[in-house]
């Protein structure tokens, strides 16, 4: 039997990393490199940073140079021990991992495990400093925002009118980044600063050989998305420095960033064309460019060079004409002779018809319950990111798919035949409506099961590290993308932790607990369901394993 995990207060660490925020905000960079270092120092923040590089992270078990992809409770202990800032660094595994949809390939940076917690031990005292400097249009990598927030923004922008698009994407930007110029721009301690160079020019190994790093920051250490943020942090400055500095101008513009990805809105095609040089121009500066293949300019209502609307993270957004839909309405009440609609973008839409095929046809041999099992979470996770947008007919046309096409057809090979006894054999009667199940009640979801419901924005420039936990907490139980039953339970536990009596905050894995577990008797009743830390439910099972329930809980959903 495994030991207990790691203990640790994450709020002891939250408490230096908001005063971190504030002296930032209050420009008293003295104080935040004095608190930086306390952090660092910590044993609390420690042991929260390998908890997350070795129990939470959910590449915790692919092995760097080192060889080793996870740790026994002692090794963890250990590596609390001497998690020190030495100034130097050991290479990065390199492998190379398939886009989803095209045939290109990433580049991906595995560190060593030491290696993996050092960087997460200093992104804890790096992150609240940048985040009290970032622009509030950047949503990609920053605790508390996400891609919806990113997609509200847009909405928001082009609801009452309609506008030019450039959208923009940046051609290998964590490989090309300057790295001097990053230095620079960081302006932290020495100590610091010396360790960080170490990780960017510590090398690759691929295929047994050493190459060197001298420019970008290796996708997939927990750094360098704060990394690339910080890279990129001034575009947005540059961008509206470009134009008219009046005050309807710079009201009428937006600009949204999401990562390496962005998006720029003007009812002026010059102001487009202007904000598309100012970041060129900007991004020459940090040896970056823009991605001519996946840079372009459209309209939002009307075809600019052959095409209407635009893709962004999944998304389509585009407004449509009067006729097949209603028309939208301005604040006063007044009709806009345009409807402004976001749903999936059809590659999306394609990929994800093609993963459930997929399933399907590796699992041709399996049961109907094992196949239903590995059906469900995709069809649930897909569903609730698309949840915020005008998904309904999208929802039910996927629906008609996978049952009339796809499940028909593993139903046939089933039975080498197609006829009513087959259908009755797979389908069953669910609250007065057919069902893809098992005659013991397994079910499969439907796509329109998932209500649909808008995104609130996150407010302004409000940071996860700002000290307002009941702000954060609400949104957390609120988000798209956490199921229903645990929304509910977070709601009922009041977003606390019921073994260790915590805050769930940004980055905590939720699963859901069988409280009686179902081995001794238990039910999948929502009354005997809690929401807990992933290591407060490790611990758990360890504990009713010792009180002689054989077997831990093994029926936990985790909400990533």
């Amino acid at each position: 039997m495994e030991k207990p995990q790691l203990e640790t207060n994450p709020e002891d660490g939250y408490r230096l990393q908001t005063r971190i925020f504030k002296a930032k905000r209050r420009g008293n960079t003295k104080q935040v490199h004095r608190l930086q270092k306390l952090l660092m120092k910590s044993r609390s923040a420690k042991l929260l940073a390998v908890r997350r590089v070795t129990q939470d992270n959910q590449g915790k078990s692919t092995a760097g140079i080192d060889g080793i992809k996870s740790l026994t409770p002692d090794q963890r202990l250990h590596l609390v021990n001497f998690l020190t800032l030495s100034g130097k660094a050991k290479p990065t595994r390199r492998a190379m991992i398939p886009k989803p949809g095209t045939t290109e390939k990433r580049p991906l940076g595995i560190p060593c495990m030491i290696e993996r917690a050092k960087q997460m031990l200093v992104k804890l005292a790096l992150e609240p400093e940048w985040e009290a400097m970032f622009e509030s249009c950047t949503y990609g990598f920053r605790p508390g925002r996400g891609a919806h927030d990113a997609i509200e923004a847009i909405f928001l922008s082009i609801k009452h009118k309609s506008k030019y698009v450039l959208d923009a994407d940046i051609l290998k930007c964590f490989d090309k980044i300057n790295q001097e110029k990053l230095l620079e721009k960081l302006n932290t301690f020495p100590k610091l600063a010396k360790q960080i160079k170490a990780w960017l020019k510590s090398g690759v190994v691929m295929e047994g050989q050493l190459f060197p790093t001298p420019e970008g920051t290796p996708q997939g250490g927990n750094l360098s998305p704060l990394l690339a943020l910080v890279a990129l942090h001034g575009l947005e400055t540059a961008i509206r420095g470009s134009i008219r500095q009046s005050i309807k101008a710079q009201k009428q513009l937006t600009v949204v960033f999401y990562a390496d990805d962005f998006v720029i809105l003007d009812p002026s095609l010059d102001t487009i064309q202007k904000c598309k040089l100012a970041a060129q121009a900007w991004l020459q500066e940090m040896s970056l460019e823009l991605k001519p293949s996946k840079t372009c300019i459209s309209h939002t209502l009307t075809p600019y060079e052959g095409k209407v609307g635009f893709d962004f993270l999944g998304f389509n957004i585009r407004q449509y004409l009067v006729g097949k839909h209603q028309s939208g309405r301005n604040w006063k009440g007044e009709r806009l002779g345009f409807k402004t609609i976001i749903k999936p973008s059809k590659q999306k839409i394609k990929l994800h018809m093609e993963a459930l095929s997929n399933i399907i046809k590796r699992h041709k041999t399996a049961s109907q319950e094992g196949l239903i099992g590995q059906l469900n979470p995709l069809i649930r996770g897909w569903c609730n990111y698309y949840s915020t947008v005008c998904s309904s007919k999208i929802f039910s046309r996927c629906d008609w798919i996978l049952q009339s096409s796809q499940l028909r057809a593993w139903a046939r090979y089933r039975t080498k035949r197609w006829n009513l006894k087959t259908f009755n054999r797979y389908w069953h009667n669910v609250d007065g409506k057919l069902t893809f199940s098992t005659q013991s009640g397994v079910e499969l979801i439907s796509h329109t099961d998932t209500a649909i419901k808008r995104h609130l924005k996150v407010k302004g420039d409000r940071s996860y590290f700002d000290g307002d936990v009941i702000y954060w907490s609400t949104r957390q139980g609120k988000h798209p993308e956490v199921p229903n039953r645990v929304a509910r339970l977070l709601k009922k536990y009041r977003g606390k932790c019921p073994e260790c009596g915590l805050l769930f905050v940004e980055g905590d894995l939720i699963e859901v607990d069988h409280i009686i577990p179902k081995r001794k008797g238990g039910t999948d009743h929502f009354e005997n369901l809690q929401p807990l830390h992933r290591h407060c439910h490790d611990v758990k099972s360890a504990r009713d394993t010792i009180h002689g329930v054989e077997g831990a809980d093994d029926n936990s959903r985790t909400v990533e």
